[in-house]
């Protein structure tokens, strides 16, 4: 390998053909964090093909030179820059120049377009935009619609897509040629989720929707499956015969950052709770799959969340805590007097054979000591009945799945201590992702742009799992309505309220 070439990890490409893939708000958080420094390492990596547009729709009065000047500025390339698999013996100069020059050929792909939401014109000037792409391939190509805006706009887009047509593709049937990418939270309860779906499905088929929780794109959920099904001692065991309890922890380290706009007043239990949560709770609890197909995993995991038992306003002061960091109301963006919830603890019950009388303790929120997103199956600890005499551990066999950081599995198991006498301890067996593959782990959001392109929906949420979720999280919130159920404030840097550990404590157990 020569020293002055740029090691690319190629992986097959699931999509061959031209594209074109517009995102409203392209000047927002999301588009500038996640979609364009993925689109640009899928490109580095050759997951694209060899003619595509990407056309970045915003309010800003600008031209093609200036987006991508602007796009540059942000350190795109930075972002998407996975050192860890890049040869080490180049230097950085070198590493920069190559990036440099993938970069130039990169925007060559990306353009512009101005327009406001609400209004006709912008939509009006985008269809000369892609007809145009269209004439200079010489067929109708594929048309994405990433919405990578806050959810206010929705309703706006979807609608302007539909009166000026775009959402019909070339004029050679939408299901062909069209697909809508939406990012969560998807409504702000159920009844306003119902009705961005009714007006989905007035414009779109199914098979063209993609409702992202980007958190089904990654790794170690995905392998979740594969580690359940695949291996045979695991699966006889994931009953409520020898699971005690399972926890869900997902833990961010910083606040809200430059987000009040958005979070004021969504709050981290539309946030996170209703989407990446549930997700993570049904990658747990889901039923084994007739089939590795689209439909057969998404029934599975819709039919996990739709077990959960639905908690009634008047109990949620029971089952749920929420609280608020000492510092949230100084934000920027912050009502002086905010009631939004920057952590949430909750329990919660399957109503299925398989997990009958388990408990979830979920807890999530910012302002975190650490950043720390898994899943830890606790199972019933039984060493006692043989080494009584010699006490046991308190907590025995945890299997612990690690989504970030440093993604990989994790096994407690109860040994011996070394030495002359019989006394035993927990020992932890790990196994890290990023030690044993070959190539590249991908992006969770590499992997969901893939899968739009390819039209592979298996990790994408259907209507009848978003409708469960929020009947459970829509009951929460009218719960919290009631003015006596309190807000409790935590410390920065702690792991929430002392409530929340209540929550888990007066169960006999504790927070992992």
């Amino acid at each position: 390998m020569s020293d002055h070439e740029l090691v690319n990890y190629s992986l097959p490409s699931t999509h061959s053909g031209p594209f074109v893939m517009v995102i409203f708000g392209a000047t927002g958080d999301l588009a500038v964090n996640k979609l364009f420094p993925a689109l640009f390492s899928m490109y580095k990596n050759k997951l694209l093909p060899q003619r595509f547009y990407v056309v970045g729709f915003s309010r800003r009065n600008w031209g093609d030179d200036d987006f991508r000047k602007f796009l540059h500025d942000k350190h795109i390339m930075s972002k998407s820059n996975k050192k860890e698999f890049i040869d080490p013996y180049l230097s950085d100069q070198k590493i920069e120049e190559d990036e440099e020059k993938l970069w130039a050929m990169f925007v060559e792909n990306i353009y512009y377009q101005h327009g406001i939401f609400d209004e006709p014109f912008g939509y009006e000037a985008l269809i000369k935009k892609l007809v145009g792409f269209d004439e200079e391939i010489g067929a109708c190509i594929t048309r994405i619609f990433y919405l990578a805006t806050p959810p206010d706009n929705y309703l706006s887009i979807l609608t302007n897509l539909d009166s000026s047509k775009l959402s019909e593709g070339c004029g050679q049937g939408s299901d062909k040629w069209t697909r809508i990418a939406i990012e969560k939270p998807f409504g702000r309860d159920l009844d306003t989720a119902k009705m961005l779906d009714q007006k989905l499905g007035q414009i779109f088929s199914e098979k063209q929707v993609f409702r992202i929780d980007h958190y089904l794109g990654k790794e170690t959920i995905q392998n979740m499956l594969a580690f359940r099904f695949a291996n045979s001692i695991f699966e006889p065991l994931w009953n409520s015969e020898y699971i005690d309890h399972i926890q869900i922890t997902f833990a961010e380290k910083e606040g809200i950052k430059t987000r009040g706009k958005f979070f004021e007043g969504t709050g981290i239990m539309r946030d996170v709770a209703q989407n990446h949560i549930l997700q993570m709770l049904a990658a747990v609890a889901m039923e084994q799959p007739r089939s590795f197909t689209k439909e057969e995993v998404r029934d599975a995991r819709a039919n996990a969340i739709k077990s959960i038992r639905c908690i009634e306003p008047s109990d949620v002061k029971k089952s749920v805590i929420r609280g608020q960091y000492k510092t949230y109301l100084s934000e920027q963006d912050v009502a002086a007097d905010s009631m939004t919830e920057t952590f949430v603890a909750m329990k919660l019950m399957l109503e299925n054979e398989r997990f009958a009388n388990v408990p979830f303790y979920i807890r999530a929120g910012k302002k975190m000591p650490q950043e720390m997103m898994e899943i830890s199956v606790v199972f019933k600890q039984t060493c006692h009945i043989l080494f009584k005499e010699y006490g046991c551990p308190e907590i025995g066999n945890v299997l612990t799945f690690r989504i970030q950081p440093d993604e990989g599995i994790k096994m407690r198991v109860i040994t011996k201590k070394p030495g002359m006498k019989l006394a035993l301890e927990t020992v932890d067996m790990k196994f890290n992702y990023i030690d044993h593959v070959e190539h590249r782990i991908v992006d969770a959001y590499e992997k969901v742009l893939l899968d739009i392109l390819s039209g592979d929906q298996m990790l994408f949420n259907r209507s009848d799992e978003l409708e469960s979720s929020w009947q459970l999280i829509t009951n929460i919130l009218k719960g919290w309505e009631d003015e006596s159920v309190p807000l409790y404030v935590y410390d920065d840097s702690t792991w929430g309220p002392m409530e929340a550990n209540e929550l888990i404590e007066k169960d006999g157990r504790k927070w992992l």
